[in-house]
């Protein structure tokens, strides 16, 4: 059994990573491999493949121990724990390694004027004229000789010092399609795989160079004759549109083309007859069609992100396609100059090394179902209920087991040890340290290194130095508070009028002052029954304990309120929830309070109800006895009020409407004494006899105070990554049962099965359940076998494109039968997408009606011509749909409690649906 096989590659074009879920099933059973010895995985790498990688690990996991397996990959960067990790769950393992490559490999980098060696002549670093200042230089000798005089001057003119330069440099760098295409034919360099990542690309280029004569006759004979063969036997295959390209040596190879279409390019391309075949980076995964020259168009891509660079696994894989063993004495990969991205980048990309393997094992329904079930009820006539027990199913604790031996786990408990023991010998130090650094410790080497009179005379001194800065402590919190109680009333009497700018101010964990203006909404206090006032009231996080030190008459005694919550929004589109203690200061300015039309609600109570739809998920920033300051992201709908909030550098000092009390600066004065009595007092021990030696004494212990605290920054992190390695899949797999259990497809405290799970557990697909949900509804069995047919494929179209707008273009309707059927399912799909998000489960429900028109016009008999006229999807995406409907209706005759009406649909709708050019899915 090889995974790469041609039959396994048709699979992961319908579904990727869900087609092997029977195999595994085979493989989880007692007997089910019969005379199979040996399981090549050839390209092993597809295991950390975010939609295939599940799959491959669990062939790895639950293959039989006596069935040999041979993993195979050029890229693969921890190969040591991928072998250990076979060895531990399958059994004896021996890693075979080697870097050697059959058929060399030579780097290029294609400009506009020359196709130039990538690497220097060592090949350990970027070969130097293909520098930015090296071109330019190039470039201006070229048009402006004259200047040559003066090389040295000129040379230092025309570097590039700015961005701008740099870009400049490439555009006028960018070769061509066709620029690039001569300079490998000049060098017997063809044929070659040319990647670009987008089927518009692929199509364009070879409009590009299909006038190029890249053949001879005798070459283009061959060619003409295989393509009237290929039209006699299919005709509905053969993409016009490319036709002349290929009569001249280029075509196009991407999932748009029909996959007779592209087996077809595939044989010639073997034969030689394709000179230059423009493809997407599909064609790197596994297709058997190597080249003598790779050429990489860009070395980044669109992503719905915008654009991302390649990484080093892609980059190789693609380059992996050069050099025919046994027709090339080397090969050639070939990176083309672009606007974006130049030689640097792309020798930073070659030389950054390989990722590691990452697991991508999640648990699925049927997954869960399988190996979950064991007794299955079945409701029999004139009895209520009876359980018929078929097999005994696997308890939690042992499917637990067998989820656990994933490629994560596996690497995540090796991580797991280590970072405990570095832990425990963290934690280990810093108690060490700590008692070395403590009062008792500091006072006993004082006493040793100090005489007899010299200690006493320290000793008292330090006890009084303590003492003032206790009350140093205490003044400076009496101050504080003070100011806040000379803010509260100005703020009370705002809460009434506009909407004041204000500037907040706190410290970060990092001891980082930061100042944010913001616009004040109003105190938490009078905001009665909202949501941010009842969490504060009840969530003990924001509790305000204000505590002083000294006699009974303290600080909160003399105020006349505690502090209190007030709530703003930033400039930054962030809501901040603050005490007074963070308010910096208040500014005349602010929002006017009035409505803009009449009838409109005021900017305060809209405002409220935009703070009121937030989810209050608060984020500390800061926090003291005196409260603190937390914040929350607002909205799409905050973030125009946010943006009329001033800088700060805007708002003049004038502005300001802070007027602190008599008290306050009362308490400013006694606080300066005190801090001035302390400095003194620091002083005067600085004078005295042992002063040296304690210095010593004391600054030993800071230098021990920042290895502690750097220490124990470290047993932070590494606590909080002890806390994310779980057990890998195994909270999937409880969240995905949980579902189970409550849509009643099995009962997993019992293990019984239910029908539902047992239609579930025979399926294979994206969403088990959903589609088990669908095919057993009776709503089904008034359809007739092409409206069946549309349904089907209205719940696996994801994925499936339309191709960007043109005129004229089209896609068939549903018929109306179809459409309340749909319309019918979509609430059955909302609940379980409720009851999924309940249970934190992210698995896709498809229910999507544009493409159903089409698949029941197939379905009804209509030819490929009729249908693809003027459509608005391409071949390939509409036969990948229509092979997948095929799929799900082939599937629907053995599953188990299906309705025998909707059984023999199926197999009607599936007949007559399984007809070229798509009877036949071979890329």
């Amino acid at each position: 059994v090889s995974l790469s096989s041609p039959a396994v590659q048709q699979l992961w074009t319908l579904y990727p990573g869900k087609q092997t879920a029977n195999l595994v099933g085979i493989m989880s059973s007692e007997s089910g491999l019969f005379n199979v010895d040996v399981i090549v995985l050839d390209e092993v790498h597809y295991l950390s493949d975010l939609s295939r990688g599940t799959v491959w690990e669990e062939i790895i996991i639950y293959c039989p121990k006596e069935v040999q397996l041979i993993c195979l990959s050029a890229t693969v960067a921890n190969p040591d724990e991928l072998s250990g990790w076979i060895n531990q769950i399958h059994g004896k393992t021996e890693l075979v390694t080697s870097t050697k490559r059959p058929v060399p490999l030579n780097w290029h980098f294609s400009t506009k004027t020359a196709l130039l060696p990538l690497l220097n002549e060592t090949g350990t670093s970027m070969n130097r004229k293909l520098s930015t200042n090296y071109m330019q230089l190039d470039r201006s000798n070229e048009d402006e000789r004259p200047r040559r005089r003066n090389s040295r001057k000129f040379e230092s003119d025309v570097s590039p010092s700015s961005r701008n330069d740099r870009s400049n440099v490439r555009r006028s760098q960018v070769p061509q399609v066709i620029d690039t295409v001569w300079q490998l034919k000049s060098r017997d360099m063809l044929p070659a795989v040319w990647f670009i990542f987008s089927r518009k690309g692929c199509d364009v280029a070879v409009q590009y160079v299909e006038d190029c004569k890249l053949l001879d006759e005798c070459e283009m004979s061959e060619i003409d004759l295989a393509l009237k063969r290929f039209r006699l036997k299919y005709p509905d295959a053969v993409r016009e549109s490319a036709v002349k390209g290929v009569l001249r040596g280029v075509a196009a190879h991407h999932a748009g083309c029909l996959p007779l279409w592209k087996s077809f390019i595939e044989e010639l391309f073997q034969k030689g007859l394709i000179k230059v075949v423009f493809a997407t980076e599909t064609l790197a995964a596994g297709i058997n069609m190597p080249a003598r020259t790779a050429v990489i168009s860009s070395l980044s891509k669109r992503s719905e992100a915008g654009r991302i660079f390649l990484s080093t696994n892609e980059l190789l894989q693609m380059a992996g396609r050069a050099g025919r063993r046994g027709i090339d004495k080397e090969g050639h990969a070939v990176v083309v100059q672009t606007p974006y991205e130049g030689a640097e980048e792309c020798c930073k990309l070659l030389f950054a090394g390989l990722q590691p393997l990452v697991s991508q094992f999640t648990a699925s329904y049927g997954m869960v179902l399988n190996l979950l079930a064991g007794a299955k009820v079945t409701q029999l006539q004139n009895e209520v209920e009876s359980t018929e027990v078929s097999r005994a199913g696997r308890t939690l604790e042992e499917a637990r087991k067998l989820v656990e031996q994933s490629f994560g786990n596996y690497v995540g408990s090796n991580v797991m040890l280590a970072a405990q023991d570095e832990l425990s010998k963290i934690q280990n130090e810093i108690e060490i340290l700590t008692s070395e650094i403590s009062d008792e410790a500091i006072d006993k080497k004082s006493k040793n290194l100090l005489s007899k009179s010299a200690y006493k005379e320290m000793a008292d001194l330090q006890e009084e130095l303590r003492g003032e800065k206790r009350v140093r402590t205490e003044l400076r919190r009496r101050m504080e508070m003070e100011r806040m109680s000379s803010l509260r009333p100005l703020l009370q009497k705002m809460d009434d009028g506009h909407l004041p700018f204000l500037c907040l101010q706190y410290h970060d964990s990092a001891g980082v002052k930061h100042l944010v203006p913001a616009v004040y909404l109003g105190d938490v206090d009078s905001m009665d029954g909202s949501k941010l006032k009842n969490m504060v009231v009840e969530n003990d996080s924001f509790a305000l304990k204000v505590t002083s030190e000294g006699d009974s008459d303290d600080v909160e005694s003399q105020l006349s309120t505690k502090p209190s919550y007030y709530v703003a929004l930033g400039s930054d589109n962030t809501w901040y929830l603050f005490t007074e203690r963070c308010i910096k200061t208040v500014y005349r300015t602010g929002f006017p309070n009035v409505a803009l039309t009449n009838g409109d609600a005021l900017p305060r109570e809209i405002m409220t109800v935009l703070l009121e739809k937030e989810e209050m998920q608060w984020q500390k920033l800061s926090q003291s006895e005196l409260g603190g300051i937390w914040c929350m992201e607002g909205s799409l709908d905050t973030w125009s009020w946010s943006l009329n909030v001033p800088v700060l550098s805007s708002l003049p000092e004038d502005s300001e409407v802070v007027q602190y009390s008599q008290a306050y600066y009362d308490a400013v004065e006694s606080y300066k004494n005190q801090r001035n009595k302390v400095s003194q007092l620091k002083k005067r021990i600085a004078r005295t006899e042992g002063f040296k030696e304690y210095k010593k004494i004391v600054d030993v212990a800071k230098f021990t105070e920042e290895k502690i605290r750097r220490l124990k920054a470290r047993s932070n992190r590494l606590i909080t990554r002890i806390e994310q390695i779980e057990p890998s899949g195994w909270k999937d797999f409880l969240q995905v049962s949980s579902v189970i259990h409550e849509i009643r497809a099995l009962d997993i405290n019992t293990n019984v099965i239910f029908p539902l799970g047992e239609t579930a557990s025979a399926l294979r697909g994206e969403n088990e359940i959903w589609i088990a949900m669908v095919l057993r509804n009776k709503i089904l069995l008034d359809l007739k076998p092409p409206q069946l047919a549309a349904v089907c494929g209205s719940i696996v179209s994801e994925g499936i494109k339309v191709r960007p707008s043109k005129n004229n273009s089209y896609i068939y309707e549903p018929s109306t039968a179809v459409l309340d059927v749909i319309n019918f399912l979509d609430d059955q799909r909302r609940s379980l997408l409720q009851l999924q998000e309940k249970h934190n489960v992210e698995i896709a429900c498809c229910l999507d009606s544009q493409f159903s028109g089409m698949v029941e016009a197939w379905a009804s008999g209509l030819t490929w011509r009729e249908i693809m006229m003027d459509c608005a999807m391409d071949e390939g995406d509409l036969a990948r749909l229509l092979r997948r409907t095929i799929d799900i209706l082939a599937q629907i005759p053995k599953l188990p409690d299906i309705d025998p009406q909707l059984q023999r649909n199926a197999v009607a709708a599936s007949n007559v649906m399984d007809r070229p050019p798509i009877s036949e899915l071979a890329g």
